[in-house]
């Protein structure tokens, strides 16, 4: 990568000294030229490194006050670069307040066995879409289970690739409502409150299914059987692989539920728009390679050529998409199925309390029902609720008195732009 004029770092508390664009500038260019690397992760490796540089044009903030000039450049918005996730992660959780259901929440991880992410890193998108499926009709068949809750219940799944120390480690976290409205749609069914379903059963169905699903892909001829995955092009060991998956218990991972919506909230804000390695766990960068924090204070130091390629192991193919919805959580239920599971929670909620009036407890609704629309907020908002930072307010003398101007255009083309290389 060419070097870029970076903006200018804020002496606000909390800004990362080290950055991955940082360690992609230095080494990004080498790395290039020793790899071949398709269009996709370049396209990545370019955006970070232009993010916030004059590459990508700007504008200047001066104060009419005090005469202070403010420079900012423009985000790449690359779904993959560590610095432009928080605005699209603020907008997204506001359009799914609309949705969520005023009930408990639990959190399960589906993961994808080792002994199938060599196939997975070369079928990325087939895997990666069968992973959803399995894992998604996997829950919705035990919600609808007479023997379990017998309901339809929600689902949202969200796709991460690594592990801390940037491994190739698929898995799905999946927030699922803790009840379900009843196969006719009367009524809500409250599950249980510390137990959704037997993690053994949630093992067992998921494994079968995800392993009939890929024999079938197999079948089909629509598996990539080269590199990686060039010793299952034979179809006697891709089965003895699938028979040996078979006989081995699959591990469903389930955490303790969520009290309601609001630690929903909470724990969106921390997974869904995540990329493999926030900037803030960067701890150096020299001749001994890069440093990085992987579990509280333990870290990991790579070089730096090893990094790039841990970090890129994780772009996803291209419109990927990595937040699906299932169930009542579904798109094709937002206006239907879902707002009756609404009015049945709330009927419920309503009838507890009235039960508790009568024996004098005193009981109120649960949770409070979400807004009835989701008012659309600008970035500048998004931001000073984000970080405390208000764009209005002069940083020398607390003025509200910051007129935009466009960047010079001199200052822009003072600074070369990364090669395309896509």
């Amino acid at each position: 990568m060419h070097p870029h004029r970076p903006a200018p770092r804020r002496a606000a508390t909390g800004r990362p000294r080290l950055e991955v664009a940082d360690i992609v500038r230095a080494h990004g260019e080498a790395y290039l030229r020793a790899h071949a690397v398709s269009a996709a992760p370049r396209r990545v490796l370019r955006d970070i490194a232009a993010c916030r540089t004059a590459v990508l044009g700007g504008h200047v903030d001066v104060c009419t006050s005090c005469g202070h000039e403010r420079p900012s450049y423009n985000s790449c918005r690359n779904r993959h670069c560590p610095k432009c996730q928080s605005l699209s992660q603020a907008r997204w959780i506001a359009e799914r307040q609309l949705r969520i259901l005023p009930t408990h929440y639990f959190h399960v991880v589906f993961t994808l066995p080792a002994e199938l992410r060599a196939l997975a890193l070369v079928n990325q998108q087939t895997v990666f879409d069968l992973l959803f499926q399995c894992a998604a009709q996997t829950l919705l068949t035990l919600g609808r289970d007479p023997k379990r809750l017998g309901a339809n219940i929600g689902v949202t799944a969200v796709l991460h690739t690594w592990s801390r120390d940037l491994s190739f480690h698929p898995h799905l976290h999946c927030i699922v409502t803790g009840g379900g409205l009843s196969l006719d749609g009367s009524r809500w069914i409250e599950g249980r409150r510390g137990y959704l379903f037997p993690v053994q059963v949630l093992g067992k169905l998921f494994g079968g299914k995800l392993l009939d699903a890929l024999r079938q892909a197999y079948d089909a001829g629509e598996l990539d059987l080269t590199g990686g995955a060039a010793a299952l092009e034979n179809p006697a060991a891709f089965a003895a692989l699938l028979d040996a998956l078979y006989r081995k218990p699959w591990v469903v991972y389930a955490k303790p539920p969520f009290a309601g919506p609001e630690q929903v909230f909470a724990y969106l804000g921390r997974y869904t728009h995540r990329v493999g390695l926030s900037n803030h766990r960067l701890r150096s960068m020299d001749e001994r390679g890069v440093c990085f924090r992987t579990r509280g204070d333990k870290t990991v130091t790579l070089s730096a050529e090893e990094f790039l390629r841990r970090f890129l192991l994780h772009v996803l193919p291209h419109r990927f998409v990595k937040i699906r919805h299932f169930g009542l959580m579904a798109a094709c239920h937002a206006t239907t199925t879902l707002e009756v599971a609404r009015t049945r929670i709330l009927a419920a909620n309503d009838a507890r309390a009235v039960e508790g009036d009568e024996h004098g407890e005193g009981c109120s609704r649960e949770h409070a029902p979400p807004p009835r629309h989701v008012v659309k907020v600008d970035w500048c908002s998004l931001l000073a609720a984000l970080t405390g930072i208000d764009l209005s307010l002069c940083p020398r003398c607390g003025q509200a008195a910051m007129a935009r101007r466009p960047l010079p255009s001199y200052v822009v083309a003072s600074s070369a732009a990364p090669p395309d290389t896509s």
